[in-house]
């Protein structure tokens, strides 16, 4: 992870809160405990900064500080934060009970995830896949943007000037497979603009279908899942017209929010 400023030249960006947000982002589920000399490598951030920061988080109450080990760990207000922000999201207070209804009419696996800088992270997760080889997928974790059909369906809605500015952070990330994710990228762009969904199979014997949703929080995104060992144009077929369905009903459904 390198640190990432979306409006480098604007002068009311306060530096300081954008890197201290960086330094949130490093921690992952198995990197519960960073050192300073961790942060600074996940975030490209000098080592100064980086302990000048933890100090202030530790401060704020957003890092608890260990002592004995030399590292940091998320304290809880960020979980409370994470918490009041699904509470107060008009979307998924929409969205839970109708993706609900059709992930245990059909089992299949239904998610909201929203975009934040090169990935998307899971607001709502609903599993009812028969078959257990599909992954725990929980709110708050995180998925390649550009691999996965929830990123490629949000590319497809951002302006130029925007993918321009993720893209070399994929090239970077996907190496020598970087042309095949890009044609990939392409492709669901294409099919987000003909059939207002686009698919993707990046894990093996899984496949996701997903659409934009556009509301006053911004652009989310719904997919629909499954895991199967077959052909997966049969599933394309019996999943696109649900998952389109489902966000005309969340459409509606927002229409008359009050």
């Amino acid at each position: 992870m390198s640190s990432f400023e979306e409006n480098p030249g604007r002068s009311t960006i306060n530096r300081s809160l954008l890197r201290g947000a960086d330094i949130l982002r490093a921690f992952r589920p198995g990197s519960d405990l960073l050192g300073n000399g961790e942060i600074a490598e996940r975030t490209g951030l000098s080592a100064s900064t980086v302990s000048r920061l933890t100090q202030t988080m530790v401060a704020a109450g957003l890092l608890q500080q260990d002592r004995v080990r030399r590292a940091y760990r998320l304290a809880p207000l960020v979980l409370s934060l994470g918490h009041a922000m699904r509470s107060g999201s008009q979307v998924l207070a929409v969205a839970a009970p109708l993706m609900r209804a059709l992930a245990e009419r059909e089992h299949i696996n239904v998610g909201l995830a929203y975009p934040d800088r090169d990935e998307m992270v899971y607001l709502e997760s609903i599993r009812y896949n028969r078959r257990l080889a599909l992954r725990s997928v929980v709110s708050g974790q995180r998925v390649p943007m550009e691999l996965t059909s929830l990123g490629q369906a949000y590319l497809a809605t951002v302006p130029t000037e925007r993918y321009h500015l993720l893209e070399p952070i994929f090239k970077r990330r996907n190496g020598r497979h970087w042309k095949e994710v890009k044609l990939a990228i392409e492709a669901s762009k294409l099919c987000m603009n003909e059939k207002g969904y686009c698919w993707a199979s990046w894990q093996p014997e899984v496949l996701a279908l997903s659409t934009a949703l556009h509301s006053a929080e911004g652009v989310c995104i719904i997919n629909v899942s499954v895991s199967t060992p077959g052909k997966i144009e049969p599933w394309i077929e019996t999943l696109a017209p649900q998952l389109l369905a489902l966000k005309a009903d969340i459409d509606l459904a927002l229409a008359k929010w009050p």
